[in-house]
């Protein structure tokens, strides 16, 4: 297909992002000596300055990492837990079993300790280095690219919510417009206290050191104290213990294999066993055979989405704390026992019921919200950034966490991870509140391999989307031979018939989101199969924003594609 941009190629190195400016980062990284982890460190802090509606320095960062030199693929989940104070019953009795939009949605911030987690065990650079470019965006400024400005004025009413992120987001008093300087000096002094205290350790004893003086001076310093006067003062539970105790976990990946492809994806800890579970489902259908985005290609993701989603809602959480069957959800026995619900003549009406892997009868189900009205669409974002250095590492992460529904902690410049949006307030539920324990994320990022060494990292922003834009993006590379740019572009689909990952759990039975540029025919056709169409705008930010560099086994060449919905961009050399 003709793409809006070309795949931007490389035989050394090659980087996707969100934020073109996130890129850059990269790349002047890889430039420098800094390997695929340092690179993809710089992006992903770069995007919490360049795209703070979405992402946040104090937010989410789940991180997958490839090593040449081992072969071996490993995740950092990135992902804080709730305060040791908080009960599991806490949100039903005083709140309505509602998590409201306040401090008390909070979590242990994950991503300082996920960035400097990765630079001491896969990077060869400082924090101080790799940081070096968001602290620049962040203190001189940089000119807001339009869809953040059609953020901030939809969400106005979030924003006048909290008096410490207001005058940051609206320093006129009014939304701000595109191609305005967007400066954040508290974010960049917080940054650089980091580095200070990093260069200070690292010169009386080492490197490894340093990384740790700086983590301290996030989790035991200043900044924590600043969080925890923040939280007492706005009514939130998260405590210097809290704090001082966390560390990010480094967790196994799921995978499978689909078309030769060897698919990692993070556990169930997050929905990223989604996007595999999917792949499982799928193996039985000649897919290609039914030509891309047609009536039954459609019909058929979709109905594989559906059931896996089924078994996300019902069985996901923190495996620290709930047991989850996820040898079972991965086996092919379990994927072929539930690939047999999927009609080529009707869909699911709403969403399919669980499996049931070891015989748990009634036992296995979760409750289900109420419906929502059909003509609303559910959201929640993020944003990507990969990275495919010249030795064959690769680094994939999903950082996340906006401001419109959590405070900017007073003189800190970034939230204070209000991803407890993403648990269950009721405690029937396996991916319900409890003391330390994870809510399930949505950011997932995923790497591809083919005979052990790295094919593809691939991810995407978008909520419950995420796993079905990756779905779609691989599927368009290995069975219908685009290149990532082109696969990016194509038109996407996406499924509402689960109840969504963000309070209060938003369900739309049936509902199908198609992409303008899908046929209308195709639509109807749809229709007549049972689906509830609802029709997205051509080249709709909604669908996700991937991005992907695939890597030719033969030749080397890095080909990376970033997606033109939004302000993503690749580079390469």
């Amino acid at each position: 297909m003709q793409t809006t941009r070309p795949p931007v190629m490389g035989t050394r190195h090659a980087v996707a992002a969100g934020h073109y400016l996130a890129a850059q980062a990269a790349f002047e990284v890889l430039e420098a000596g800094g390997n695929a982890i340092d690179a993809g460190v710089a992006a992903g802090i770069v995007l919490g300055v360049t795209q703070p509606d979405k992402v946040s320095f104090g937010g989410v960062a789940p991180i997958m990492i490839y090593r040449a030199d081992t072969g071996a693929i490993t995740s950092i989940d990135g992902l804080g837990t709730w305060p040791a104070r908080i009960t599991p019953d806490y949100f039903m009795r005083h709140h309505g079993g509602r998590i409201p939009a306040t401090a008390l949605r909070s979590i242990v911030p994950a991503a300082p300790d996920a960035w400097l987690t990765a630079l001491e065990l896969h990077g060869t650079m400082s924090f101080g280095e790799v940081a070096a470019a968001s602290i620049r965006f962040a203190r001189e400024g940089f000119p807001l690219h339009a869809l953040m400005c059609e953020f901030l004025a939809e969400n106005e009413a979030s924003y006048r919510r909290y008096p410490s992120s207001w005058p940051v987001f609206f320093p006129e008093g009014r939304p701000p417009r595109p191609g305005e300087v967007f400066r954040q000096p508290n974010l960049a002094r917080s940054m650089q206290y980091l580095a200070d205290e990093e260069r200070a350790a690292a010169a009386r004893g080492g490197r490894v050191a340093g990384l740790q003086a700086a983590r301290d001076a996030f989790y035991r310093g200043d900044i924590a104290a600043a969080i925890v006067r923040f939280q007492a003062e706005s009514g939130g539970l998260l405590d210097a213990e809290d704090l001082a105790r966390y560390r990010v976990r480094i967790e196994p990946t799921v995978s499978t294999t689909f078309a030769g492809y060897e698919v990692h994806a993070c556990g169930p800890w997050c929905q990223g066993p989604v996007f595999p579970m999917t792949l499982n489902l799928l193996k039985g259908h000649d897919l290609a055979a039914m030509g891309h985005n047609s009536p039954q290609y459609i019909h058929t993701v979709t109905e594989a989405l559906k059931l896996a989603f089924s078994d996300r809602h019902h069985f996901f959480g923190d495996p620290r704390v709930v047991d989850v069957p996820i040898d079972a959800l991965m086996s092919m026995d379990y994927a072929r026992e539930r690939a047999a619900l999927i009609r080529p003549d009707v869909a699911w009406p709403e969403m399919p019921p669980p499996g049931d892997p070891r015989g748990e009868g009634d036992a296995r189900l979760a409750p289900m919200p109420v419906p929502e009205p059909a003509d609303k669409t559910p959201l929640g974002d993020t944003s990507y950034a990969c990275v495919v250095d010249r030795h064959g590492n690769a680094f994939s992460v999903t950082p996340s966490d906006g401001s419109n529904n959590s405070p900017l902690v007073p003189g800190l410049g970034f939230v204070c991870s209000g991803r407890g949006t993403q648990s269950w307030a009721d405690p029937r539920y396996r991916a319900s509140v409890a003391p330390g324990v994870r809510p399930r994320l949505t950011p997932n990022p995923a790497i591809v391999l083919r005979e052990g060494r790295v094919f593809m990292p691939l991810g995407s922003p978008g909520g419950d989307v995420q796993c079905q834009a990756m779905a779609q993006v691989f599927l368009n590379v290995v069975l219908f031979g685009m290149d990532p740019q082109a696969a990016i572009e194509a038109p996407r689909f996406s499924s509402y018939s689960f109840p969504g990952s963000f309070e209060p759990h938003a369900y739309f039975p049936g509902q199908l989101a198609l992409e303008g540029r899908v046929a209308r025919e195709t639509g109807e056709a749809l229709q007549a199969l049972g689906h509830r169409v609802f029709w997205w705008p051509d080249w709709t930010w909604l669908a996700g924003a991937p991005c992907a560099i695939a890597v030719d086994p033969h030749s080397g060449v890095r080909s990376a594609g970033a997606d033109p919905r939004r302000p993503a961009y690749a580079l390469g050399w």
